[in-house]
């Protein structure tokens, strides 16, 4: 009977590199975290949602929620229901899903590239990108989701612009600009790297 492939390769593993490779387990807790921290997300979601529904019917507690949820620091809170309130309300919903998505990426991509595979090859529910992943795919995924984030909150601050200077406002799009350059960068490199090891195969 013929030994498969991995299976010789397990047998030639010895203890110190067996126990080393082991180690990679250490990070299950770390992963299971982040899911906590998924649910603390959707808590948060479902109140906000709550709250907003609730203000639009005129629930008096609700709308004071919103109007302080909305509200720049050190300047006055709104006190009525208008568009700019709501669409501030509903990119900070935008923001839950999007930190949310990041946070799935991380844990779903990070275990099966550092822990251990997930065998999702044939599962109907498979995310698209999680068939190629590796880190450096989802290194560049994770900078794009943060791209995302960092723009629902710089729109954020050009609805609230008037009470905003304008060096926070140069500031924060000046950062926002960082982290799109940082991403290109990533995504560069990548491909640089990509068509090194393409050439050396190759060859």
């Amino acid at each position: 009977m013929t030994v498969p492939q991995h299976t010789k390769q397990q047998a030639k593993l010895r203890p110190l590199p067996s126990f080393i490779f082991m180690t990679r387990w250490l990070q299950l807790p770390l992963y299971l975290g982040l899911i906590l921290a998924q649910c603390v997300y959707v808590f948060h979601f479902w109140v906000e949602l709550k709250d907003l529904i609730g203000a639009v019917f005129g629930n008096e507690a609700a709308l004071q929620h919103i109007f302080q949820a909305v509200a720049v620091p050190g300047t006055v809170p709104p006190t009525k229901l208008n568009e700019s309130t709501i669409m501030l309300v509903v990119l900070g919903l935008i923001d839950v899903v999007m930190i949310s998505n990041l946070l799935i990426m991380v844990i779903i991509g990070g275990y099966e590239t550092f822990v251990s595979r997930m065998h999702l090859d044939e599962h109907p529910d498979q995310p698209e990108w999680l068939s190629h992943v590796n880190a450096s795919v989802l290194k560049t995924k994770l900078a794009m989701a943060i791209i995302g984030i960092s723009s629902i909150h710089l729109l954020k601050t050009f609805i609230n612009a008037n009470a905003y200077t304008s060096q926070v406002l140069i500031a924060q799009t000046v950062i926002h600009l960082v982290f799109l350059l940082s991403a290109l960068a990533i995504a560069y490199t990548d491909r640089i790297m990509v068509g090194t090891q393409n050439e050396i195969k190759s060859h």
